[in-house]
């Protein structure tokens, strides 16, 4: 089982850059997703969750209104449409499977599966 993240890159401020999160293994169409990230020297904070059904979706306030989640469910891809880019999105952006019920869409122990991660660098 495996979660391959991409799509990451060197990027002006103002920029936009769309991440893909590839899913192997098994079908997680019946999972919720989300995208994570994480800068140097802080922790990991949560960015964008899609249902399982891509009915309901859910943003960071920081990224409301410039970032767009969606998931092709035949194609077991979920992406991150980033735009409007800034210096402080700067971080390594992980993808993430689950449906642990104990926690909500926003928490990252939701999640039992989690790609490697794809760097962000939006240049001011």
């Amino acid at each position: 089982v495996q979660l391959q993240a991409s799509g990451g890159g060197l990027v002006q401020a103002g920029g936009s850059l769309r991440l893909s999160c590839a899913a192997s293994g098994r079908t997680f169409s019946r999972d919720d997703m989300g995208w994570f990230r994480q800068a140097p020297g802080k922790e990991r904070e949560f960015v964008s969750a899609i249902t399982w059904s891509g009915g309901s979706t859910h943003y960071a306030d920081s990224v409301k209104g410039r970032f767009t989640i969606s998931r092709d469910n035949a194609k077991n891809t979920m992406y991150l449409q980033m735009g409007s880019l800034k210096p402080e999105d700067t971080a390594n952006y992980y993808c993430a499977a689950g449906s642990n019920a104990w926690y909500t869409i926003t928490n990252s122990r939701r999640y039992d599966y989690w790609g490697q991660g794809t760097q962000v660098t939006v240049s001011s």
